[in-house]
């Protein structure tokens, strides 16, 4: 990663604001998790076994879910800022954060586009099939998934030169999200195939931190030149 470092005062500006950055690849999940959650256990006849999160979007209070995606998209592209910043001079650097950027896109688009009503939900709506939004929802949860799965796989390569297990558990986790979200968008009205979706969202939001955090210990400490010139000091002071 270039740097742009403050000589002065021994700061590295860069790596503090890409630190910054891949943060919100932690946050993110959490966030989205959590805030769904807390939906699904209060919103009347939501059935988390067979209703999806994005259904939160429908009813009164469907505006909660639509922030909820839109701000987790948000820190989703904020992430792949400190991915591309990070993987700076490595071949498949540039292609994951974009990757996890378009990942980033496709969830706010997907909160501007709600689904078509299912299963019941909201109450007294009849299932609808085939609308242009519902479609667009589709449409864009689909693209998001499988560039998050991608971006997976090329951050494989980064991961073999620091732990194959990492880089394993990364290759399979691009699977199961390809995997989990075909088979929940071919079983959508089962509650098999909620189980599958559940299956690839926490498993890509929890890849999404796991790489974050990996990446975030690659960059160096922004006090890094300060600390080893303290500690050099200190060297000197105990041999003086």
């Amino acid at each position: 990663m270039a740097k742009s470092t403050n000589r002065e005062a021994g700061f590295d500006t860069a790596a503090a604001v890409t630190r910054s950055l891949l943060g919100w690849g932690v946050v993110a999940g959490v966030f989205y998790l959590v805030v769904g959650l807390a939906q699904a256990l209060t919103r009347d006849r939501f059935d988390l076994t067979e209703h999806p999160l994005s259904l939160l979007m429908l009813g009164d209070f469907g505006w909660i879910q639509r922030t909820n995606l839109i701000l987790s998209g948000l820190m989703v592209i904020a992430a792949a800022v400190g991915f591309a910043r990070s993987l700076r001079g490595f071949g498949a650097g540039k292609a994951a954060g974009t990757l996890v950027g378009v990942f980033g896109l496709a969830l706010i688009l997907s909160g501007i586009f709600a689904p078509d009503p299912m299963a019941g939900f909201p109450p007294g709506a009849e299932a609808t099939e085939g609308s242009l939004s519902g479609l667009l929802h589709l449409a864009f949860g689909a693209i998001g998934f499988v560039c998050l799965a991608v971006a997976a796989f090329r951050l494989a390569g980064w991961l073999d030169r620091r732990s194959r297990r990492l880089a394993s558990y990364s290759r399979v986790t691009g699977a199961v999200i390809l995997l989990g979200f075909a088979g929940g968008a071919a079983l959508a009205t089962s509650p098999w195939g909620v189980l599958l979706l559940w299956i690839a969202v926490v498993t890509g939001w929890a890849w999404l931190a796991v790489a974050s955090v990996q990446l975030y210990g690659s960059v160096p400490h922004p006090d890094a030149d300060r600390r080893e010139a303290g500690a050099a000091s200190a060297a000197e002071g105990r041999t003086a």
